[in-house]
């Protein structure tokens, strides 16, 4: 029986171990920390559950398509429940705007903000579809191996203006600045800038519509503890807290891993979900591949970090929907000093995820699960000390929650804590504190980004946000397709 590897127990890594399992390779899966899910792990603290994240679920099918392989059926091991809205997008001057894909609410939040954008917006949803139909359907989970590849993609990517900016895109559609906001921040949760970021990523609105928006009863950690589960169902292993020290290499083939407990074991495949960077400069350090890779990556832009304050308070709080969108009094300037300038700015706008009104069970009786997350620049750009500044920025971060929607919030808390890049850095091995890994301009994406199959070695692999197709659950799941094709079709 033919024996791989997958390093990294996050969400790609996990769907592709679940696709070489399903097919007959026996697949170990080793993980660095002490639980599996890489960027979605969780706490457990005075009776609170903390989600590090992602929070947003999309595109069950993607997902279900992992247990369908073997015959089995993920309502077995996950519960998802749907949230609506989606997200209520609120402004400083008090503008609230729920999302979601109820058309004549949608419709009707549209014209209560600016009348004249609704047609304007029937013209988006169609640009939308299209878009998700070549860059989701049709190359979601296709590996760009040549450029060759890439040439073939090209008449479609130009058809939908690709060069063009989501923001820029989301613009010809719309008049009112409110709603250009409302449908281009999307790219801020996989780690792009709207202002940068190809239009080919306003995907992302037609794949919210049409799949919804979902959550994992007891969190996105019971997600992963459900994929877990699914894969030694069928036979894999998966190994915690035993970090991968070295992928051994023979000349340009992979032979094994050693992890630093001193366990090792050969391998007929390896695939890596760890960062990019720690994987060529750090995992394949003995392997002038290695070598030659990490002073490419060293070259490329890397998205932003996040800065995460996690809170649990006393109270329900039903007014506040699941996910809210907290605008701040900027939007390009703010982009800019995140993603062009590298300065902590005083403002800044919040993403507040609140699961407990949805799923009670992540708190005590009569208490809240809250986390509010601002994206700051990664450490590459932003090289300040975060014991430092981080007490100061959750504070300002946790006073303007308690000005706009909790005003005892600091009388409320029971418990929080917050998650810094050097925490990315240090927990993840990330580069630059980076939470999405590359960052998904057109330059750096398909061919331009990581190959799911390395030119060098040809039986390692990538998997996860720095390779096709990028970051998200959709993306890393794709990216984990995309992989499984290519190693079954090497290991015949």
């Amino acid at each position: 029986m033919k024996r791989a590897c997958v390093i990294g127990a996050g969400f790609g890594g996990l769907a592709l171990a679940i696709r070489l399992q399903s097919a007959g390779i026996q697949t170990t899966v080793i993980e660095a920390r002490d639980k599996p899910g890489g960027r979605a792990w969780y706490w457990e603290r005075d009776g609170f559950t903390f989600d590090a994240g992602p929070t947003v679920i999309t595109d069950p099918p993607c997902l279900e398509e992992l247990w369908n392989l073997s015959g089995h059926r993920m309502a077995d091991d996950v519960d998802l429940m749907p949230v609506s809205p989606f997200y209520r997008l609120n402004w400083p001057d008090g503008t609230v705007f729920d999302y979601s894909n109820d058309e004549a609410h949608l419709r009707a939040e549209i014209a209560r903000i600016s009348p004249g954008d609704v047609v304007g917006y029937e013209d988006f949803l169609r640009y939308s579809a299209g878009v998700f139909e070549e860059g989701y359907v049709k190359l979601g989970a296709v590996p760009f191996l040549d450029f060759s590849s890439m040439i073939k993609a090209a008449p479609a990517l130009a058809r939908y203006q690709a060069w063009r900016s989501v923001y820029s895109m989301v613009s010809s559609f719309v008049e009112s600045e409110k709603l250009r906001e409302a449908f281009s921040f999307h790219t801020l949760l996989v780690g792009g800038n709207p202002m940068n970021t190809s239009a080919i990523y306003a995907l992302i609105h037609k794949l919210e519509k049409d799949g919804g928006v979902w959550w994992a009863r007891g969190g996105t950690n019971r997600l992963i503890a459900g994929m877990v589960r699914h894969f030694e169902r069928l036979g894999g292993e998966v190994r915690l807290g035993d970090p991968v020290a070295r992928v051994e290499t023979l000349g340009s083939r992979v032979t094994g891993v050693l992890t630093r407990s001193g366990w090792h074991a050969p391998f007929d495949a390896v695939a890596s979900n760890a960062d990019l960077m720690h994987t060529y400069r750090d995992l394949l350090s003995d392997n002038p591949r290695g070598k030659q890779q990490a002073r490419s990556l060293a070259r490329k832009r890397f998205s932003p970090s996040l800065f995460v304050v996690h809170f649990g308070v006393e109270g329900t709080w039903p007014g506040i929907p699941h996910h809210m969108i907290l605008f701040g009094p900027r939007y390009k300037g703010l982009l800019d000093d995140i993603y062009q300038h590298g300065v902590l700015p005083q403002d800044f706008s919040i993403y507040l995820h609140h699961p407990t009104v949805t799923d009670p069970s992540m708190a005590p009786e009569g208490m809240s699960t809250f986390y509010a997350l601002v994206p700051v620049a990664n450490m590459g750009k932003l090289p300040v000390d975060w014991n430092e500044i981080g007490p100061v920025l959750e504070k300002r971060i946790l006073d303007e929650v308690g000005r706009r929607l909790i005003p005892d919030i600091h009388d409320r808390i029971r418990t929080k804590f917050h998650y810094a890049p050097a925490d990315f850095a240090t927990d993840l091995s990330a580069y630059q504190g980076s939470a999405f890994s590359l960052e998904p301009l057109l330059t750096q994406s398909a061919w331009f980004r990581a190959h799911n199959r390395d030119d060098a070695i040809p039986n390692f692999y990538l998997v996860g946000a720095g390779t096709h197709p990028g970051a998200g659950i959709p993306g890393v799941v794709g990216s984990a397709k995309a992989t499984a094709r290519l190693m079954l079709e090497d290991m015949k």
